[in-house]
């Protein structure tokens, strides 16, 4: 994502937090990952979450930016459901079974898949 379309993405995240009138939270964190198919995976973890409003993984960065309802769900909880789907982030790890499940192109801890990314 390019820093005019995350400038955008902001700007139209703060006007739409206004317009609802309800108490909304940003909140950015690393999430392991490598490619779009992760990138999908992660956003739609996060999508389906109860209280998530919006989520949008960087790939190159590896962060993900979150906008959610406090009352709803938790900043754990956001963590929980990304590594449910096999995407370690610094609080919560995936399980192993669940990582082994991945796609091959999508094995972050392996060196050579990150190479062929490169």
């Amino acid at each position: 994502m390019n820093k005019l379309s995350s400038l955008l993405f902001a700007v139209l995240m703060m006007a739409s937090l206004q317009s609802f009138g309800q108490r909304k939270v940003e909140i950015r964190f690393e999430v392991d990952g490598i490619c779009g198919m992760c990138e999908t995976r992660i956003e739609k973890a996060l999508l389906e979450t109860p209280g998530v409003w919006a989520a949008e993984w960087d790939k190159a960065s590896h962060e993900v930016f979150v906008v959610y309802k406090p009352k709803k769900v938790s900043e754990m909880d956001l963590h929980r459901a990304v590594a449910a789907v096999g995407h370690d982030t610094q609080k919560v790890k995936a399980k192993s079974d669940i990582y082994d499940a991945l796609d091959g192109c999508c094995k972050y801890k392996d060196e050579d898949v990150v190479n062929n990314h490169k």
